[in-house]
């Protein structure tokens, strides 16, 4: 089985490859995301998954595009609903992708991590699958979540600390003010 696997950031590749590769699948990397801001996190995210790939012989595909401006303008007006549209966005690229080169399924490293909507991932996954004829392969990869850490960690891979996009960022460092009645 030839299986497309949209790969977010470095260290969330690492439980999923390994579980599909011990299925006996045939695993090809996919690269884009148009959601990570600013540049240079870009880079760095997009460098640590050139790494990892090559140390790990895995087949990758990139889009190296920064669509900053498809993002924005898709979450601008609309930020409650922002992880809705860019989980689609980079799935439907990775569903296209798929299509076009003869996958049998596709998946996303988006469902490793313990911080992005589960169900939300699922449900335009397995709907972009009917769309272009894809399969769209569900493994929950978040019982994996410590030994993808450990291994991070022992490989000293760069780790972010948010998510990507400006609105993950600036959450990270404005946390809202509680105010209490002295």
């Amino acid at each position: 089985m030839k299986v497309l696997l949209h790969i977010c950031c470095a260290p969330c590749a690492i439980y999923p490859v390994k579980v599909l590769r011990e299925k006996g699948m045939e695993v090809f990397g996919f690269f884009y995301n148009p959601n990570i801001h600013p540049f240079t996190e870009y880079r760095r995210r997009l460098e640590a998954v050139r790494d990892y790939a090559n140390s790990i012989n895995l087949r990758m595909i990139w889009r190296d595009r920064y669509d900053l401006e498809l993002f924005l303008r898709g979450a601008v007006f609309r930020e409650e609903n922002r992880c809705r549209f860019c989980y689609h966005t980079r799935l439907k690229a990775t569903a296209q992708i798929a299509k076009k080169g003869k996958f049998n399924a596709f998946t996303t490293t988006l469902l490793y991590s313990k911080f992005q909507n589960h169900e939300l991932i699922v449900d335009i996954g397995k709907s972009l699958g009917k769309e272009y004829g894809v399969p769209f392969l569900y493994e929950d990869f978040r019982v994996g979540w410590k030994e993808g850490i450990e291994v991070s960690k022992r490989l000293n891979m760069y780790r972010q600390q948010y998510c990507g996009c400006i609105y993950s960022e600036k959450e990270r460092f404005c946390r809202p003010i509680i105010k209490t009645d002295s």
